[in-house]
């Protein structure tokens, strides 16, 4: 596991789902299954745990434990996955977004910008779409919008512009392809974050992954018993947007609506004030929990 990926923030993860020995929990991001285990050592004989991953290698990982149940789906699908296994409501929900170190130091994923590879930047390997797909086939208004929203790249006109030109020549197929069709676009000395940004708008666009968590969070609300905990751990400004302003106000825009009586509509309270970031001895052990921020709320 330790090989797979290094949990973040991990104590405070498990601390804030608050942990009933005999409970039913949801592991939405099994990964390498660091946060499972942890969870498994909290339950009694009659706890459970669902984990779900639509990552094939995820299941590498699997917990030996009558009480544990695998689930080899996207999250997205959480509430009809915990009605098939008799899981409603649950006491408890844990998501750690992103994508996971094992991933990206999977070259032929081609998630890192580290190596070459085809561009395939898929969480589950049986999807239709690729980033190869998208970079060749999308028009230049939508690699436009998904370079401006999703990757917040300042020169995203200009960028989405470079890559049809470049594909006219030869299709761009590669990390290496993308990388040179690009170069002359990359501001001198911020080379690995400019293509960090480009990478993460065609991952999120790949997955559909800001589709997803709006589900999820949605579904969330309407798996969880009353008073039970929801724990998120997002790794850029777009998801812990929509994270923070669904547990604030119900929704992910606008203001809080209000019942007749002038009561708040919304399923969840903040338990934590803002959110929760790693300790600098954390960071330095693991660089990845740098941009981590942990939001936690229980169901009213």
């Amino acid at each position: 596991m330790s090989s797979y990926h290094t949990p973040v923030m991990l104590k405070e993860c498990i601390e804030g789902l608050n942990i009933r020995p005999d409970g039913t929990y949801v592991d939405v991001t099994f990964g390498g299954g660091g946060h499972s285990r942890a969870i498994m050592k909290k339950l009694g004989k009659n706890g459970r745990l669902l984990a779900f991953d639509q990552d094939a290698d995820s299941q590498k990982n699997l917990v030996d434990d009558d009480r544990f149940e695998f689930i080899d789906q996207n999250f997205r699908y959480l509430k009809n996955f915990c009605r098939l296994h008799n899981a409603i409501p649950v006491n408890g929900i844990l998501a750690d977004l992103g994508v996971s170190s094992y991933q990206f130091d999977q070259a032929e994923r081609g998630f890192s910008i580290r190596f070459d590879a085809e561009l395939d930047m898929r969480m589950n390997q049986t999807g239709s779409l690729t980033a190869k797909e998208v970079v060749n086939t999308y028009t230049e208004a939508d690699l436009h919008r998904i370079f401006g929203i999703y990757g917040e790249i300042q020169n995203a006109k200009s960028l989405a512009k470079t890559i049809v030109t470049a594909r006219l020549n030869a299709p761009i197929n590669t990390v290496a392809d993308l990388k040179n069709a690009i170069a002359g676009l990359i501001p001198r000395g911020k080379e690995n974050k400019y293509l960090a940004q480009v990478f993460q708008a065609l991952r999120i666009e790949v997955n559909q992954e800001l589709e997803v968590l709006k589900d999820f969070l949605i579904q969330s609300a309407e798996v969880l018993v009353s008073g039970g905990r929801l724990v998120v751990m997002s790794y850029h400004s777009l998801e812990d947007r929509l994270v923070k302003n669904f547990i604030a106000k119900g929704k992910f825009s606008g203001e809080v609506e209000k019942d007749f009586y002038g009561n708040d509509q919304k399923p969840f309270d903040a338990v934590s004030r803002g959110a929760i970031t790693a300790s600098d001895e954390e960071i330095e052990n693991n660089n990845r929990a740098r941009s981590a921020k942990l939001r936690i709320a229980v169901k009213k």
